[in-house]
């Protein structure tokens, strides 16, 4: 997973409460278990005007000249501004790899769907949670100027946009792992001297647990 540590990118405006995982990526998509190539079709029913499946090829489908994704400067942004309970609905991981594959590495948020928050840090995204009258603050500011840029610093937990800056809640581990490019399973195997330290001990112990057919067979 691609360290965060320092990010600058343009803010995408969703000004919208409840957007949830089907928007993000529909569920035609999910038969693909690869956790990458998914960038194309984020919020795919409003950005395509016609259907798409995964094996739809993008040449052959019309963009959408007024949705928010389509439209410069955002499509080159990186940094999605929403409104409350962003990513509620399923628990499908595939929405968080559609915004990573776009290239979104921030969201801001007054609020999330819990899972999908939690999808989020495991992939190497930022879920930042700031009141409303922030979030209402930014949008209007990325509304008076299209191409705005937010600036995060992952080890101070702060948020910088134009000359206003902000703190926001990251638990220690959470900002460990986004320094340091971890997931869920690098943050295991970081134990796996302590681990197999620990099965050697249950193996003298109990080795009647490892025979062939019981337990951790070998």
């Amino acid at each position: 997973m691609q360290p965060l540590i320092r990010h600058r990118g343009i803010v995408i405006p969703i000004d919208r409460a409840n957007v949830d995982t089907d928007m993000l990526l529909p569920k035609q998509y999910l038969k693909s278990l690869d956790a990458s190539g998914f960038g194309d079709f984020l919020f795919d029913e409003e950005r395509w005007l016609d259907p798409g499946e995964i094996d739809t090829p993008i040449a052959a489908r019309r963009p959408n000249p007024d949705f928010v994704l389509n439209r410069p400067p955002y499509r080159s942004g990186t940094v999605v501004l929403a409104q409350a309970n962003f990513g509620c609905g399923s628990s499908r991981e595939h929405a968080v790899w559609a915004l990573r594959d776009f290239g979104v590495r921030v969201l801001i948020a007054p609020s999330y769907g819990d899972i999908f928050r939690n999808n989020c840090f495991n992939n190497g995204l930022l879920a930042i949670t700031l009141g409303q009258d922030v979030v209402d603050r930014l949008f209007g500011q990325v509304r008076a100027q299209p191409g705005l840029e937010a600036e995060v610093d992952v080890a101070t937990a702060t948020l910088s946009v134009a000359q206003a800056s902000w703190t926001f809640a990251l638990d220690e581990g959470r900002r460990r792992n986004l320094l340091n490019g971890l997931d869920q399973i690098g943050e295991t195997l970081l134990l796996a001297e302590r681990i197999r330290a620990y099965e050697a001990r249950r193996r003298a112990v109990e080795p009647w647990a490892f025979r062939q057919g019981r337990g951790d067979a070998v």
